[in-house]
């Protein structure tokens, strides 16, 4: 069998396991291979760590369990060194840990950032898998390992007449990088989940008029609640 070329001609680069996904699953999942003594390439397609938390910027965001549980217990020195500022804390001091992390146990160099999966071909001769991303580069990995979770792409509903809506259309789950003034304008909120829960409050601060479409009504509870 000939072995995977570059799309320079090269010999594909190989490593024991290509993870997909540097959110907090994909970096434990390095941090754990590289202690086992294995390489290891994660493949990013954001521009930096986080997963979820860097994608979800909506106003509101926040984490809906406690903040302790988005901490890392494979390091007692991690834990003693980071405080919660909160105990539901929000999105950009979630990211802040995670960074923290990423810098922390120097996992950035065996990241690539702004770069998808395109492909991943099992070869039963060689027992290896052929991994094609983004770049046009093609690497070998014995494991492949999806770090890719469940919130980190957004899933745009098929809205009948929405591509014919002549106003601005944002996502909780795409949100820009930068903030997003809704001051002055009549502004409409498609669902009541945990993002459409922690945005509204927020988006009707700034908004001269809000309306909520909801389909089925959920339970939350208050933020601010008693320590037992």
């Amino acid at each position: 069998m000939s072995v995977p070329s570059s799309a320079s001609g090269n010999p594909a680069a190989h490593y024991d396991v290509v993870v997909v996904g540097a959110g907090f699953a994909g970096m434990y999942m390095l941090h754990r291979l590289r202690g086992l003594g294995f390489s290891a390439r994660v493949y990013e397609q954001g521009s930096g760590v986080g997963g979820t938390w860097y994608w979800n910027r909506y106003p509101g965001a926040r984490c809906d369990v406690e903040s302790m549980q988005y901490s890392y217990s494979f390091s007692e020195e991690l834990q003693q060194e980071w405080d919660w500022s909160e105990r539901y804390a929000p999105q950009p001091e979630i990211l802040r840990y995670a960074n923290h992390v990423a810098d922390r146990f120097k996992l950035r160099p065996d990241i690539q950032f702004d770069t998808r999966v395109e492909a991943a071909v099992f070869d039963e001769a060689s027992k290896l898998w052929s991994v094609t991303t983004s770049d046009g580069k093609t690497v070998t990995a014995k494991f492949v390992v999806l770090a890719t979770g469940c919130l980190s792409n957004a899933r745009k509903p098929d809205i009948k007449g929405l591509d014919r809506f002549k106003g601005q259309v944002y996502h909780t789950g795409h949100w820009p990088h930068e903030p997003v003034d809704f001051t002055g304008l009549r502004v409409g909120v498609i669902g009541t989940g945990s993002s459409g829960i922690q945005s509204v409050p927020v988006i009707a601060e700034q908004a001269s008029h809000l309306t909520v479409f909801q389909r089925t009504a959920n339970f939350s509870i208050p933020l601010a609640m008693p320590s037992c």
